[in-house]
């Protein structure tokens, strides 16, 4: 099949996660406070693996001068530290967020619908280097996607907006992946192979800055902090694992 093939139907599997929320409701709230720790750590695991593993190695490939491989890293970093800051996309993984600013609801639509366009972007990107950085990209975005969807789920929740709405609103705006992927399948491939290293600094600062800090927030024990350290391992070895597809 074709790079665009493989990427619409990733992301339509992405797609179909923001559905997920519906059945949160039938999860107790504590059962899911114990879960998502270990999904964000996962998703650590999984974000940091696919950066340095895959992406960054592919990305000194495309470039003459390894420098010039490390400031496109860099400046993804850059780039989605300024997104975060004009659309306010942090997230609280947890299903009982409570997020007190004006708007949030409209705020969190928006900032996630610019960040699934960008999602489907770099999917698309990564394909068009090979199969196995679309699949390590696609997977690592699916990992980051769970906790994220159980925290929207919950912003919504409090903030008044139905089951169904909610549900519904998340469907809409993960859509917008599809328009990342038109729009990557259109340009040229020289200009895909620069969204590699960016999506690289991006999937770094998003481990780091967004779900990193939420492993903080629980209680330190010791038997936590070796789950979720165990989470991360694992999410590094899926993708090392996945090095043997090549």
């Amino acid at each position: 099949m074709s790079p665009l093939i493989y990427s619409l139907l990733t992301t339509l599997l992405i797609s179909l996660l923001s559905l997920a929320g519906f059945f949160l409701v039938f999860i107790k709230s504590k059962n899911l406070q114990k879960i998502t720790p270990i999904l964000v750590s996962f998703a650590v695991g999984g974000l940091l693996g696919d950066a340095f593993i895959h992406l960054i190695p592919e990305s000194f490939e495309f470039f003459s001068s390894e420098s010039t491989s490390s400031i496109m890293i860099l400046s993804g970093i850059i780039i989605f530290f300024i997104l975060e800051k004009v659309l306010r996309w942090h997230h609280c993984h947890e299903v009982d967020c409570h997020q007190e600013e004006k708007h949030v609801v409209t705020l969190n639509l928006i900032g996630d619908s610019v960040h699934n366009f960008i999602d489907g972007a770099l999917i698309a990107a990564s394909f068009q280097i090979s199969h196995l950085v679309g699949f390590t990209t696609a997977l690592a975005v699916i990992l980051h996607e769970i906790p994220q969807e159980i925290g929207d789920f919950g912003i919504m929740i409090h903030h008044g907006v139905s089951v169904r709405k909610t549900v519904f609103y998340n469907f809409i705006t993960s859509l917008t992946s599809f328009s990342g992927v038109f729009l990557i399948s259109v340009l040229n491939y020289d200009f895909s192979s620069y969204l590699i290293p960016l999506t690289a600094g991006g999937f770094i600062y998003l481990a780091l800055t967004d779900l990193t800090p939420e492993l903080h927030r629980h209680d330190p024990k010791i038997s936590i902090v070796l789950s979720q350290l165990i989470s991360i391992i694992l999410g590094l070895g899926l993708m090392f694992c996945l090095l043997f597809l090549e």
